[in-house]
């Protein structure tokens, strides 16, 4: 088969492979139909992520069509349409029994991470997969369903949720800032109503994106790029600074941006990969009361979000806006990585 294959930073190659196969009774085998390019993979190209090693297929998100499941396997067939999640869960270790299938240790009891496509083992942007503990890993796609869709639930809308809606403690009559509105702030944004937001302020650098994520429901822009960009957040607040701040760019300023507007008591929640150290100023913030959260994807939202864009209560599809053949992967990247320029929030590349 062909796959994308990590050569060390700044290299890849669309190339040929061998098969996956099955390694445990647990395991499936995908055939994948549609995936996309999440900004962690571009952290891996820049070398942000040492785990990845060198041969390593990237991806991690995807949807595709089974087509050889282990002899444990009992809840799917050959056949079945199926969202590939992210994470990884053998539903009954310590972590995924409470719920923290990020950090699934596996029957192995070693790997403690949920991440492991184009992670720690071959990911999702190849034509074929192998998905450990597929009965808990893998998710039916309904009919009516699109893959346009489903792929944005393997990862970016359980993430912003997750990770910036639930970790920030949005409740109702919130005011939310989400600082980066690339894919995954726009995910957030368009989940922080769930919690009840009274108005959802996005910032970014790009007027494009910012015109993207009203249709996504901000209330209101700023650009980031303003000389008075954190005079013009809090004028919206009546000074006070924004209930939860989240931030979904992953680079020292951007961190640094939400602990300035966050009001004292209210909660910034990290959702952005970061590879390289962040100031964290205790000397002014330990006064200020406020909750710092982060984290990686549990993904133990995706069937309720799942339920929601099935119902067309989500429009998991409009993050879809550039398509591509499998045959298209360099290219992809190349759209993706240049965003600003090609206006790109999720590239989905499909057979």
């Amino acid at each position: 088969m062909k796959a994308l294959v990590y050569g060390g930073p700044g290299l890849k190659s669309w190339t040929d492979v061998p098969d996956p196969t099955l390694q445990s009774p647990t395991d499936a085998i995908v055939r994948v139909d549609t995936t996309t390019i999440c900004g962690t993979d571009l952290h891996i190209l820049k070398g942000d992520v040492p785990a990845v090693t060198v041969g390593r297929i990237l991806g991690h998100e995807g949807v595709g069509t089974i087509t050889e499941v282990g002899s444990a396997v009992s809840n799917l067939t050959v056949g079945d349409r199926v969202i590939i999640s992210c994470i990884k869960s053998c539903g009954h270790c310590s972590n995924c029994s409470t719920g923290l299938y990020s950090h699934c240790l596996g029957d192995e009891g070693a790997s403690g991470i949920g991440w492991v496509f184009g992670h720690l083992i071959d990911g999702t942007q190849a034509e074929f997969v192998r998905v450990p503990y597929a009965d808990n890993s893998l998710h039916k796609l309904p009919e009516g369903v699109s893959d346009d869709q489903g792929v944005m639930l393997s990862d970016i809308l359980p993430t912003g949720f997750e990770i910036g809606v639930q970790y920030g403690r949005v409740k109702p009559g919130d005011v939310v800032a989400v600082i980066g509105a690339g894919p995954v702030g726009l995910a957030a944004i368009a989940t922080a109503g769930l919690y009840g937001a009274a108005s959802i302020i996005a910032i970014d650098l790009d007027e494009n994106r910012l015109e993207q994520a009203r249709s996504f429901g901000a209330t209101d822009t700023v650009v980031s790029g303003a000389a008075d960009w954190k005079e013009q957040v809090l004028a919206l607040t009546d000074g006070a600074g924004v209930d939860v701040a989240i931030e979904a760019v992953g680079i020292p300023q951007t961190f640094t941006m939400a602990t300035e507007i966050v009001r004292p008591g209210g909660n910034v929640a990290n959702v952005g990969v970061h590879g390289k150290p962040v100031d964290l100023h205790l000397e002014n913030l330990w006064i200020q009361n406020i909750n710092i959260s982060m984290g990686l994807v549990n993904a133990n939202t995706t069937k309720m979000l799942l339920k929601l864009v099935a119902s067309k209560k989500l429009a998991a599809e409009k993050l879809a806006t550039h398509h591509f053949s499998f045959d298209q992967f360099v290219e992809a990247y190349d759209t993706f990585a240049r965003a600003a320029e090609t206006k790109a929030l999720k590239v989905v590349i499909s057979r």
